[in-house]
């Protein structure tokens, strides 16, 4: 892979989808089951609907997930269902793990940005890839959600970067464009992505950093 000597660049990757696979059907599922509604995992369901505002801290756990069941949710099951969500989000997808172990190794500085809801945040804490990360950033702590140009300021902020200094990855389109809107190198990750190549060919096709 190539690399430039500024150490000022970053990389900085989305987690669902990227770091971690998607939910299994199984998984869904599970979910469903504990919910007491059907297709979670379609994108008109209560899941998603509610999910911006749940990632960006607006709703509490009990709020939202009875939201998502059309039912009053306690504590003690909104707790369990975010134990369930977390673990159906908690396959990690090994060859971006060994891609981000060898940049780690290099000297490279990562971060993660996330769209994730305080409770799956926590759940993750102290997981063996976190360390991998200089910087964790959580939609919920932050309370923004991508693709909203706010959340990149305040992340460029946080790594003192200039935009051109980092280069990010994430599975959504709308989050990429807006991350190039804004001057960052945004590079579209998908299930048949190879990794290595995609961060090689995007620092390729790039101009130099600029200190």
């Amino acid at each position: 892979m190539a690399r430039t000597d500024s150490p000022h660049r970053w990389y900085l990757f989305d987690y669902g989808n990227v770091i971690s696979t998607a939910p299994t059907p199984q998984d869904w599922d599970l979910l469903a089951e504990s919910v007491g509604v059907d297709r979670l995992q379609e994108p008109t369901s209560a899941y998603w609907r509610h999910r911006g505002a749940y990632d960006a801290g607006s709703l509490t756990s009990d709020e939202y997930w009875s939201l998502v069941s059309g039912r009053r949710i306690g504590p003690a099951r909104s707790a369990w269902l975010d134990v369930l969500d977390a673990n159906q989000w908690s396959h990690l997808n090994l060859e971006t793990l060994d891609v981000l172990e060898d940049l780690d190794a290099r000297g490279e500085r990562l971060a993660v940005l996330s769209n994730m809801p305080a409770a799956m945040a926590v759940q993750f804490a102290g997981a063996p890839w976190t360390r991998l990360f200089r910087h964790s950033f959580f939609s919920s702590s932050l309370r923004l959600v991508k693709p909203a140009p706010a959340i990149f300021d305040r992340v460029l902020a946080e790594l003192q970067a200039a935009p051109g200094q980092v280069t990010f990855v994430d599975d959504s389109p709308a989050n990429i464009a807006a991350a190039k809107g804004m001057g960052i190198r945004g590079l579209l990750f998908e299930p048949s992505s190879d990794l290595s190549r995609l961060l090689a060919e995007g620092l390729a096709v790039s101009p130099a950093f600029q200190e």
